[in-house]
């Protein structure tokens, strides 16, 4: 009797001991996940952080850009680790690009210290735009899952309106919703706006409707805060904009099936064909003894087989994320 009891307790203390080193390495996992990224952006910071003073106006567009995006980093910060980003790539195209060529694939050394330069060149420049792209691509994205999913929110939020269910109450529920939407993310931040800044509800819906990309979803804040301001009929006025929503949506996803018919023609003509073309012309040139400059046929092969055609679905793949809807 008493061995069972010892080793009940000695199960218990195991199984509380288990649970807490489970619990405190995911909590230091997190922690330093976060310290690791925090970190990236203070290293560039610190390195050029004042020296970027003079970029700052080429990059006047990417301040409200990286606020509709939803990327919680500061202007400065993030331009700093753009610039940062492009020095290392620069210095690494410099490096490796004329050591493989005239190490391993034989070519002269100035070729190669040219083509280095020119792949340096466009590594950084390539940096710079990604960067400087990114945010707008990530507004772009928070803005077309937000408008696909507008029919169906306005709808939730007219059944809570109906119910007599306050319009802080409905975006705290939004904010709660789990699988989490496009508007959960908005919803917290009117609801942090409304608890821990000490805002009204109606600032609070100003505040989102001016950092939002959407302009659909902008045109309905704008319309929610007129209905409480005139005391009008809110479960009215989003049933109407839910039913809206629902026939422009019908509408987009006609566009889009004629959109898709002339994506996959485009797929066909330069990722299928045109690098068929491209070998067949290739070969004839490798029997005539034909080249381009320093670069011969192998070269031009190997550039088109491992660069030309994997850059040209990856940029097509964007391409298709970005017009297609999600629902």
């Amino acid at each position: 009797m008493k061995t069972s009891k010892v080793l009940e307790k000695i199960k218990q203390l195991f199984t509380r001991f288990t649970s807490l080193k489970s619990s405190v390495g995911v909590k230091t996992s997190v922690e330093y996940g976060r310290a690791q990224k925090v970190d990236f952006y203070s290293l560039a910071y610190k390195f050029i952080g004042e020296k970027t003073e003079r970029f700052l106006p080429l990059f006047k567009d990417l301040d409200l850009n990286l606020q509709k995006s939803g990327l919680r980093v500061s202007f400065k910060a993030y331009v700093s680790l753009t610039v940062f980003t492009a020095i290392l790539l620069l210095i690494t195209a410099l490096v490796i690009i004329p050591s493989m060529l005239f190490f391993g694939l034989g070519v002269p050394l100035m070729p190669s210290f040219m083509f280095g330069i020119g792949g340096g060149l466009f590594a950084c420049a390539f940096s710079i735009i990604g960067f400087y792209i990114y945010p707008v691509y990530r507004a772009d994205k928070v803005k077309r899952d937000l408008e696909d999913e507008l029919p169906f929110t306005t709808g939730y939020m007219a059944i809570l309106s109906s119910a007599g269910v306050s319009p802080e109450k409905i975006f705290y529920s939004l904010s709660n919703l789990t699988p989490p939407l496009a508007i959960t993310n908005e919803a917290k931040n009117i609801v942090r706006n409304i608890n821990l800044f000490g805002l009204d509800v109606i600032s609070a819906l100003e505040e989102t409707s001016r950092l939002t990309p959407s302009e659909r979803f902008r045109e309905m804040l704008e319309g929610f805060i007129s209905t409480i301001h005139s005391g009008g009929n809110l479960a009215h006025y989003l049933r109407e904009k839910s039913m809206q929503y629902m026939k422009l949506k019908r509408i987009s996803l006609r566009k889009f099936a004629d959109t898709l018919s002339i994506l996959s023609e485009f797929y066909v003509a330069l990722l299928v064909t045109g690098p068929l073309l491209l070998v067949i012309m290739l070969a004839v040139m490798s029997m005539l003894g034909g080249g381009l400059g320093a670069l011969g046929p192998d070269i031009l092969l190997n550039i088109l087989t491992y660069i030309g055609i994997p850059l040209g679905s990856i940029m097509f793949l964007i391409v298709l994320d970005a017009v297609s809807p999600k629902w």
